[in-house]
Protein backbone atom coordinates (compact mmCIF):
# COMPACT_ATOMS: atom_id res chain seq x y z
CA UNK A 1 0.00 0.00 0.00
CA UNK A 2 2.96 2.12 0.82
CA UNK A 3 4.58 1.97 -2.67
CA UNK A 4 1.22 2.15 -4.34
CA UNK A 5 0.75 5.61 -2.94
CA UNK A 6 3.53 7.03 -4.28
CA UNK A 7 4.76 9.65 -1.69
CA UNK A 8 7.75 11.85 -1.99
CA UNK A 9 9.80 13.77 -0.40
CA UNK A 10 8.11 17.03 0.54
CA UNK A 11 4.32 15.75 0.42
CA UNK A 12 1.98 16.43 2.76
CA UNK A 13 -0.60 13.49 3.55
CA UNK A 14 -3.53 12.63 5.04
CA UNK A 15 -4.38 9.16 6.26
CA UNK A 16 -7.86 8.44 6.41
CA UNK A 17 -8.88 6.12 9.03
CA UNK A 18 -5.61 5.47 10.29
CA UNK A 19 -6.50 3.35 12.81
CA UNK A 20 -3.25 3.25 14.91
CA UNK A 21 -0.58 5.24 12.69
CA UNK A 22 0.97 2.03 11.13
CA UNK A 23 0.49 3.43 7.25
CA UNK A 24 1.35 6.81 8.26
CA UNK A 25 4.35 6.09 10.13
CA UNK A 26 5.85 4.16 7.34
CA UNK A 27 4.75 7.08 5.06
CA UNK A 28 6.79 9.54 7.30
CA UNK A 29 10.31 9.05 7.17
CA UNK A 30 9.70 8.42 2.72
CA UNK A 31 7.79 12.64 2.86
CA UNK A 32 11.33 13.59 4.83
CA UNK A 33 11.19 16.20 7.46
CA UNK A 34 10.10 18.61 4.59
CA UNK A 35 7.04 16.66 4.62
CA UNK A 36 3.86 16.25 6.48
CA UNK A 37 1.56 13.28 7.38
CA UNK A 38 -1.72 13.53 8.92
CA UNK A 39 -4.07 11.13 10.21
CA UNK A 40 -7.58 11.17 11.23
CA UNK A 41 -9.95 8.46 12.77
CA UNK A 42 -13.38 8.57 14.45
CA UNK A 43 -11.84 6.10 17.51
CA UNK A 44 -9.93 8.23 20.90
CA UNK A 45 -8.17 4.87 21.37
CA UNK A 46 -6.47 4.76 17.88
CA UNK A 47 -5.78 8.51 17.86
CA UNK A 48 -3.90 7.72 20.79
CA UNK A 49 -2.13 4.84 20.35
CA UNK A 50 -0.72 6.52 17.00
CA UNK A 51 0.22 9.83 18.45
CA UNK A 52 1.98 8.03 21.17
CA UNK A 53 4.04 6.05 18.73
CA UNK A 54 4.37 9.38 15.88
CA UNK A 55 7.66 10.33 14.51
CA UNK A 56 8.09 14.07 14.80
CA UNK A 57 6.70 14.82 10.91
CA UNK A 58 3.67 13.04 12.14
CA UNK A 59 -0.19 14.42 13.70
CA UNK A 60 -3.62 12.69 14.74
CA UNK A 61 -6.69 13.95 15.37
CA UNK A 62 -9.59 12.33 16.00
CA UNK A 63 -12.56 12.73 13.89
CA UNK A 64 -15.44 11.98 10.99
CA UNK A 65 -13.92 11.05 7.31
CA UNK A 66 -16.97 13.15 6.25
CA UNK A 67 -16.07 16.39 8.31
CA UNK A 68 -12.66 16.83 7.48
CA UNK A 69 -10.85 19.83 9.76
CA UNK A 70 -8.71 20.60 7.47
CA UNK A 71 -8.37 23.83 4.86
CA UNK A 72 -9.25 23.34 1.37
CA UNK A 73 -6.12 22.13 -0.98
CA UNK A 74 -3.80 21.72 2.59
CA UNK A 75 -2.38 18.26 0.73
CA UNK A 76 -1.02 16.52 -1.84
CA UNK A 77 -2.06 12.97 -1.03
CA UNK A 78 -4.52 11.55 0.40
CA UNK A 79 -4.39 8.01 1.49
CA UNK A 80 -7.48 5.49 2.78
CA UNK A 81 -6.60 1.97 3.84
CA UNK A 82 -9.46 -0.96 5.49
CA UNK A 83 -11.34 2.18 6.45
CA UNK A 84 -14.00 3.23 3.80
CA UNK A 85 -16.52 0.17 4.37
CA UNK A 86 -16.60 1.33 8.47
CA UNK A 87 -18.07 4.62 7.14
CA UNK A 88 -21.90 4.23 7.27
CA UNK A 89 -23.20 3.98 3.73
CA UNK A 90 -24.80 7.09 3.53
CA UNK A 91 -21.84 9.30 4.38
CA UNK A 92 -19.28 8.01 1.96
CA UNK A 93 -20.24 10.40 -0.58
CA UNK A 94 -19.50 13.10 1.65
CA UNK A 95 -16.68 11.38 2.58
CA UNK A 96 -15.24 11.00 -0.74
CA UNK A 97 -15.95 14.78 -1.19
CA UNK A 98 -13.89 15.47 1.77
CA UNK A 99 -11.39 14.02 0.40
CA UNK A 100 -11.07 15.90 -2.78
CA UNK A 101 -11.73 19.37 -0.96
CA UNK A 102 -8.82 18.91 0.83
CA UNK A 103 -6.43 17.92 -1.98
CA UNK A 104 -4.84 20.20 -3.94
CA UNK A 105 -5.40 20.32 -7.59
CA UNK A 106 -3.23 17.27 -9.37
CA UNK A 107 -3.27 15.80 -5.90
CA UNK A 108 -3.33 12.34 -5.41
CA UNK A 109 -5.81 9.92 -4.01
CA UNK A 110 -5.53 6.49 -3.15
CA UNK A 111 -8.08 4.40 -1.38
CA UNK A 112 -7.67 0.34 -0.82
CA UNK A 113 -10.07 -2.20 0.32
CA UNK A 114 -10.32 -5.59 1.42
CA UNK A 115 -11.40 -8.07 -1.43
CA UNK A 116 -12.39 -11.36 -1.36
CA UNK A 117 -10.43 -14.24 -2.76
CA UNK A 118 -11.26 -15.67 -5.93
CA UNK A 119 -11.42 -19.29 -4.60
CA UNK A 120 -14.21 -20.39 -3.04
CA UNK A 121 -13.23 -22.50 -0.39
CA UNK A 122 -11.10 -19.51 0.70
CA UNK A 123 -14.08 -16.68 0.76
CA UNK A 124 -15.84 -18.30 2.39
CA UNK A 125 -13.70 -19.29 5.07
CA UNK A 126 -12.96 -15.73 5.30
CA UNK A 127 -16.43 -15.09 5.28
CA UNK A 128 -16.89 -17.25 8.33
CA UNK A 129 -14.21 -15.72 10.27
CA UNK A 130 -14.87 -11.93 9.75
CA UNK A 131 -18.62 -11.74 9.41
CA UNK A 132 -20.35 -8.88 7.04
CA UNK A 133 -17.48 -6.61 7.30
CA UNK A 134 -15.41 -8.34 4.88
CA UNK A 135 -18.38 -9.59 2.42
CA UNK A 136 -18.26 -6.58 -0.03
CA UNK A 137 -16.98 -6.33 -3.52
CA UNK A 138 -14.69 -3.45 -3.40
CA UNK A 139 -15.94 -2.38 -6.59
CA UNK A 140 -19.43 -1.99 -5.68
CA UNK A 141 -18.72 -0.31 -1.98
CA UNK A 142 -16.45 2.20 -3.86
CA UNK A 143 -18.26 2.17 -7.27
CA UNK A 144 -18.60 5.20 -8.86
CA UNK A 145 -18.15 7.47 -5.59
CA UNK A 146 -14.65 8.83 -6.69
CA UNK A 147 -15.77 9.77 -9.95
CA UNK A 148 -18.90 11.49 -8.37
CA UNK A 149 -16.38 13.04 -5.94
CA UNK A 150 -14.93 15.09 -9.00
CA UNK A 151 -11.76 12.50 -9.12
CA UNK A 152 -10.24 11.03 -12.62
CA UNK A 153 -9.51 7.69 -11.65
CA UNK A 154 -6.05 6.78 -12.84
CA UNK A 155 -5.74 2.84 -12.33
CA UNK A 156 -7.38 0.23 -10.33
CA UNK A 157 -7.09 -3.45 -9.86
CA UNK A 158 -6.09 -5.89 -7.25
CA UNK A 159 -2.86 -5.27 -4.64
CA UNK A 160 -1.22 -8.61 -2.85
CA UNK A 161 -2.89 -9.88 0.40
CA UNK A 162 -6.60 -9.61 -0.59
CA UNK A 163 -6.32 -5.67 -1.45
CA UNK A 164 -7.98 -3.98 -4.02
CA UNK A 165 -7.04 -0.22 -4.77
CA UNK A 166 -8.14 2.51 -6.45
CA UNK A 167 -5.52 5.59 -7.97
CA UNK A 168 -6.99 8.78 -8.93
CA UNK A 169 -6.18 12.37 -9.01
CA UNK A 170 -8.05 15.59 -8.67
CA UNK A 171 -8.21 17.68 -11.55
Amino acid sequence: MATAARPRAGDRVLDVGCGTGYLSRILAPVVTTSGRVAGIDPSPAMIDYATGHAPGNCTYVQGEDENLPFPDDSFDLVISSLAVHHIPTDARPEALRQMFRVLRPCGRLLIAEFRSPANPLARHLIGALSGPAMQHDPRDLLGIMIPDAGFQVESEGDLPHLLYYVRATRP
